[in-house]
This record gives C-alpha cells, structure tokens and sequence, in this order.
C-alpha cells in the first residue's frame, strides 16, 4: 500500500517503512545542522585568533568549564603533582 506520497506505509518484512524514513530523514537533517554548527564555530575560532587569542587555551577553557568542580581540583593538583616530579613547577 502506497500512501500519498507515493512511499510504502505497510509494514514491510514487521518493520514499519514510513517511521524508519521518518527516523533516518531526522538523522539526516541533524547531521546537516551539525555540520553547519561545526562550520560556525570555526568561524568564531578563527575571530578568537585574530584578535590575538590561542585557540588551544580557549579549548582547554571550554572542556574545563564542562566539568565538575571536585573534578577541576583533583585534575590541576595531579597536574601540579606531575610538573614537580618532572621539575618543570614551583
């Protein structure tokens, strides 16, 4: 059975045509707005830069801030820890 679209409703082999295009379509667009996205914060990295900022340190700002700040703490103090057994800190 088609439906007005000329796609097939029926369920076909118990899987359902119409919600598994649904589903995939959706994906789809997703990807494309993903990808836009990405273009976009290119953009803004490459404003940063321009205006004199590092790129790597505003990445390392950014996956800091998403973390919890117990997390933070422990991350900078095994870090300290690691720079004094190399001799590289105060």
């Amino acid at each position: 059975m088609t439906d007005m679209t000329g796609h097939n409703s029926a369920a076909v082999g118990g899987i359902a045509a119409d919600r598994l295009r649904s589903i995939i379509e959706r994906v789809e667009r997703l990807e494309e707005e993903r990808k836009a996205l990405a273009g976009d914060i290119k953009d803004i990295f490459s404003e940063a830069k321009s205006a004199g900022f590092c790129s790597k340190t505003i990445k390392q700002i950014i996956r800091i801030r998403k973390m919890e700040p117990a997390d933070v703490e422990e991350a900078e103090t095994l870090l300290d820890i690691y720079r004094r057994a190399l001799g590289m800190g105060a």
